[in-house]
């Protein structure tokens, strides 16, 4: 599995919160520190904790109607009841997780820091390591499958690395972009009857429409980070998101962009936006900094916005199963109406 990353340039003040994790404002625990005990004790497991549900949690996905989030301290969890109960999973691992992707009901895998990847064939219940280098000091940051054999991971320092066997080895293949200055790859996602996109640091987009094979550079329509880009319902549409409430709608694969405007109560805008799901029924939800949950039901044309109460920092989004939105973010998970707002108890 001996993937060899090039080192991080030295001019280069790494953070650990450097991209999408920075919106959560949160303060993880050195990697090097982590990376050291893990180094000492390699079959160290993530602790459990009857709190976990209420901490850190950056990203969430379906394993079937199974819900699965994953977040700081190795801490994975599954929900078998639309989110109203969660139970923590086996994870060999007590780093920052920052993105989980589930290609059926049972088959996902997870990634974060000091590069690491891990795999589950349960649903989410139990998980294997499947690849990790200490040496990187970087995090991956988003995780995609076009198929259950076929991957790619993406992160800090413009880390793509590509399984063709299920993950059971990693091959690095940064070197398939056109990304000299090394801008940190924040997300991935595929584009309906298009290909693949990658969005990072700086703007920086990539497209593919060969699988992954082959990528092109695009100039995009900001200069500032972006922390996610989601598909459509609709054919070669797309959103890209990022600081400052940036959202921005292309329906050509990244060939042309608009910016879409998103009015809040007080104007315009300006929180930070850092994960998006589109429901069963092509409603686009996107979320963010401050509470923030925008909501689309044209295709992205057009948004609502809500700003919860709490103003608590939301990371990911994805459907409950009942009509609800489950929230993840700081203080863990959220059961939300479809608006974004706190679900009533009964």
């Amino acid at each position: 599995m001996g993937v060899g990353f090039c080192r991080p340039l030295a001019s280069r003040k790494f953070a650990v919160l450097a991209t999408a994790l920075s919106l959560l404002g949160a303060v993880a625990v050195s990697t090097a520190a982590q990376a050291a005990t893990e180094a000492a004790e390699p079959a160290v497991f993530a602790i459990e904790s009857p709190k976990a549900a209420k901490g850190l949690m950056i990203d969430v996905a379906h394993a079937g109607k199974r819900l699965v989030a994953v977040g700081d301290r190795g801490h994975i969890l599954y929900s078998d009841d639309q989110g109203a109960t969660w139970v923590q999973a086996k994870v060999p691992t007590r780093q920052l997780l920052t993105a989980v992707f589930f290609i059926d009901d049972q088959h996902g895998w997870a990634v974060g820091h000091d590069a690491k990847i891990l795999a589950s064939t349960d649903a989410g219940a139990t998980w294997t390591e499947q690849f990790k280098d200490l040496s990187r000091e970087a995090p991956l940051l988003d995780v995609l499958f076009n198929d259950p054999n076929h991957g790619f991971a993406v992160g800090a320092y413009g880390a793509l690395i590509e399984t063709t066997d299920a993950g059971k080895t990693w091959t690095d293949v940064s070197d398939r972009l056109d990304n000299e200055d090394q801008y940190h790859l924040n997300a991935i996602a595929q584009v309906k009857d298009a290909g693949l996109f990658i969005v990072g640091e700086q703007g920086s987009m990539f497209r593919s429409s060969d699988e992954g094979q082959t990528w092109e550079k695009l100039e995009g329509p900001y200069e500032g980070s972006l922390f996610g880009v989601i598909g459509t319902a609709q054919p070669k549409t797309l959103l890209a998101y990022g600081l400052r409430g940036n959202l921005f709608r292309s329906t050509d694969f990244g060939d042309t962009w608009r910016p879409v405007e998103l009015k809040a109560a007080r104007g315009t805008l300006e929180f930070g936006l850092s994960g998006a799901t589109l429901l069963d029924d092509g409603t686009l939800v996107v979320v963010g900094n401050g509470g923030s949950v925008v909501v689309s039901h044209d295709d992205g044309l057009t948004f609502s916005v809500f700003n919860r109460p709490d103003r608590i920092s939301l990371s990911a989004v994805t459907a409950a199963g009942n009509g609800d939105l489950i929230l993840v973010g700081q203080g863990g998970v959220r059961v939300a109406e479809p608006t974004g707002a706190e679900r009533k108890k009964q």
